[in-house]
Order: C-alpha cells, then structure tokens, then sequence
C-alpha cells in the first residue's frame, strides 16, 4: 500500500510535537547533530518554527505590584543643588560700556553693570580699552559670576589678568600679573592681490606678516615684487594667558617663493653656558647672546642694511631720470620716493650715527645717518624727527615719520644712499651687503634645529589657501 507525503505530513508533525514537550533537550542535541553533519539542516529548521507552539494558545499570567515613588520634596531638594554654569567669550572693543560690554556677553545683571560704572580698576584697564580677552562665567538666570579680561602690554613674558567676581550680595576686582606660555602654529598662503590680503584669508596675524616681510625684505622687494601666485609658509609663536591666545609671537620657520624661487629662514639663538638650548618651544623665546635668523644651509639673513626705511609702501619714483614736478625740468632722482600717510614711522635701515637732524632746504625736515665705510642715508620730507645729532641708531629703529616738508608735492618719504659722497640705488644696497654664517662652535645644534624646520615647513604647505 502506496502512501502519499501529503497524507504522512499532518500524522508525523503531530508525533514530533510530542516529542518535543516531553524531551526538549535530547530534541536540540538531536537538531545541532543534523546541523553539523546532516545534509537536510535547512529543511528541519524550517520544520521547528512550525512546530513552535501556537502563541494565542499560551497561559497569561497578569501580576501586579505596588510602586511608591520618591518623596517628591526630596527630589526638588536635589535637583537645586545642581547650579548650572555659562561661559562665553569675546574681545573688548574701543567704544564699550558697562551696558553693551555685559549685553554682548548675553548678561542681564544691573548689579554688575553699576559696579563695573564706579570701579577704578575696571575703568583704567578694560572699558574703553580694546583687544582685552574676556570670558565671562554666568550663572543659570544670565547674571554674572565672574567675569575675567586678560592681555600683554609689554614683550616680558607676562600678562595681565583683571578679574571681576561676585561675593556675596556684591563684587569684588582684582589685578593680577602671570607668565605667558607659548604654542606653535603652522599656516600657508598663497599671494593673491597682497601680502595682508592673503595672510587674513589664511587668518595669519597681521603681526606675523610684518615678520615676513621684514625677514626676507634683503631678498625680495615687497614693495614692488610680488607676483601673484607668489606663496608662504610659516611656524609661528602664539602667546597665550590661561590656555587664551593673547597675541602672536615670533616667527621661528618660513619661507617664501617669489616668481618661482624659494627663499627659506630659521629663527636660530647660538647656546652659551648659561643657555645651552639654542631655542626653547613652548616659551616666549627671549634673545641670550647672539641670534638671529638664518638660511637653512647657516648663512645669516641679517644684512647691513634694510631694504626699505619703510615697513610698508610703494616706490612712486626711482633712482632714474625724472621729470621733476617742482622745477619742470628733466633731471637725475638721485634717491628713491616712498607714497605714505603722514605720520607713518621711518626707520634706520643700519647701524649708524646720526649726523644731522633737522631743517634743510628742499629736504625740509631731514634727518643724515652716518653707517661705516663712509656710508649715509638721508631722508626727508618728515612731518617729525624723534632722534637728535650725535645718537647711536640701530638698524630698524624708528628714526621719524613721513610727511610733506620742504619741496614736496604731498606726503611721501624721500630716501638716498650715499658712498663717499656718491649716490648710489638704495634699492641694490641691501642686496649686495655682507651676512654673517652660523659659527662653527654652533653647527651642530643648528643643523638639528634646520632638520625640524624643513618638516615643519614640508607640512605647513598642505595647508595653502588656493
């Protein structure tokens, strides 16, 4: 007698439900065996789930248990001991009150604005005062707990921290004095329309740009030869006051291509006895000895002489002939003419002495600085003159201020490069005066110290702004 799947199925299922209840475990050994060394796993597993039992046909069983919650007056008395705090941060600005200095911070608190009215502290060094970092500690309902301005007034190392705190039912400021600390940055740039354009699009102080140029100013003319396309990098100082940046530092690595060539500067400080560290990161780097910077093959960037007296500005007219605006006629322009506002500062672009310092002719106020080998430089047309005849000068100290004396057709500063009582181009001066290599004594620190300048600058060119 034939028997047909369909007609064994239903009678089989049923036995192994049985089987089943009555012995589950002997029933999973027997299903894993067939997992791991049967062939028909699949179709057995499938065959479980609908063996499974019927859910709907399950016993339910209801329990219920009493919950007595917390007392309600001890969990309010915890949750006010939890005081939410708020911190903000900002800068101070010129025009600052009271009012608007705490409403920018997002404080509404009277209190604190009467006293921040009446107190000395307050008044002489933060309201009307500008680029103080503030960062204000607020309590839950927006009134002020403590409110603390930090900046660095002088290139000592120090900063100065005001703070302003509540005591009790009032406020109470203090001043205090603390060593900065110092972090390393890394920034690239590429020129676009000018030096300042690009290191704010980068958001490189302004401070370091001036580092910049004033480095490889016996190289390159910013004045007159960037290019765009012209690109940096730079290793940098930030000098902070409580982990806050208060302002940049000195540059310790850069360099600057210009019209395809590279020219590369390392801050170097020769270690004596008492400083055997030629540069000591994460410190305000103080000058012990000699110092200065440097190629990275060890030839020293400082020249005799600077590029321009100007930090900044346009040659509006060379050492060339020239049509003269005054006496309208074609002559020798036996200087170099630099467009500036009145009153920007002139410096000394050598070591020297000065030989006169006043009122000239044409020149008008003028001032003659005396260099060795029987070099002077005058400039002229100065709207004030901050150095007398016979002071010592350095290079770089600001001697003057332009303007628009004696013979002149607006403000600008006229500037001329002596020899024996020849002119020279002062442009082609600063170029061709000696430098001074690293010692001997020094090299090897050195050349530790140029190894980690060419990574630092290798990985501030990934950063270019393009």
């Amino acid at each position: 007698m034939k028997t047909t799947l369909p007609t064994i199925l239903p009678a089989t299922l049923a036995a192994l439900r049985q089987v089943i209840h009555r012995h589950p475990r002997g029933f999973t050994t027997a299903l894993l065996c067939l997992a791991l060394f049967g062939g028909g796993a699949y179709a057995l597993a499938a065959a479980v789930v609908t063996l499974a039992p019927d859910v709907a046909q399950l016993p339910v069983h209801e329990v219920s248990e009493a919950v007595t919650p917390l007392p309600l007056q001890e969990q309010l008395a915890t949750i006010e001991l939890h005081h939410y705090r708020l911190y903000r941060s900002d800068a101070s600005r010129a025009n600052d009150t009271a009012d608007t200095l705490l409403r920018r911070l997002g404080l509404d608190d009277p209190q604190a604005a009467e006293f921040l009215r009446r107190d000395t502290l307050v008044h002489r060094h933060l309201l009307g005062r500008t680029g103080r970092q503030l960062s204000a500690e607020a309590s839950e309902r927006n009134t002020l707990l403590q409110l603390t301005a930090r900046w660095s007034p002088d290139d000592d190392g120090s900063f100065k921290r005001l703070v302003i705190e509540r005591s009790g039912s009032t406020f109470q400021s203090r001043l205090e004095t603390a060593s900065l600390t110092a972090s390393i940055r890394i920034a690239s740039a590429t020129i676009d329309s000018s030096l300042f354009a690009s290191a704010d699009e980068a958001n490189i102080p302004d401070a370091v740009a001036i580092q910049i140029a004033e480095i490889f100013s016996g190289d390159i003319d910013f004045h007159r030869e960037l290019r765009k396309g012209d690109r940096y990098s730079v290793v940098y100082e930030v000098l902070e006051g409580d982990g806050e940046p208060l302002r940049a530092g000195r540059v310790l690595n850069a360099e600057f291509v210009n019209d395809g060539k590279a020219y590369q500067a390392m801050w170097f400080q020769e270690p004596t006895a008492a400083h055997p560290n030629p540069v000591e990161e994460g410190r305000p780097t103080r000058t012990q000895g000699r110092s200065g910077y440097y190629t990275l093959e060890g030839q020293s960037l400082k020249r005799a002489y600077l590029a321009s007296p100007l930090a900044f500005s346009r040659v509006t007219s060379g050492f060339k002939m020239r049509f003269h605006p005054i006496l309208k006629k074609w002559a020798a322009h036996l200087g170099v003419d630099y467009a500036a506002p009145i009153g920007t500062p002139v410096r000394s672009v050598g070591d020297g002495v000065v030989e006169f310092a006043g009122v000239q002719g044409g020149f008008g106020n003028v001032v003659f600085i005396r260099h060795r080998n029987n070099h002077v430089t005058v400039y002229a047309h100065l709207s004030r003159i901050f150095v007398k005849r016979g002071q010592r000068v350095e290079q770089g100290q600001n001697i003057a201020a332009t303007g628009a004396s004696g013979w002149a057709t607006g403000p600008h500063l006229h500037y001329e490069f002596r020899i024996n009582g020849h002119h020279q181009n002062p442009l082609a001066i600063a170029r061709t005066s000696e430098s001074v290599p690293v010692s001997q004594a020094a090299r090897p620190a050195f050349n530790r110290l140029a190894a980690a300048a060419r990574q630092q600058l290798a990985a501030a060119q990934l950063l270019a702004v393009r």
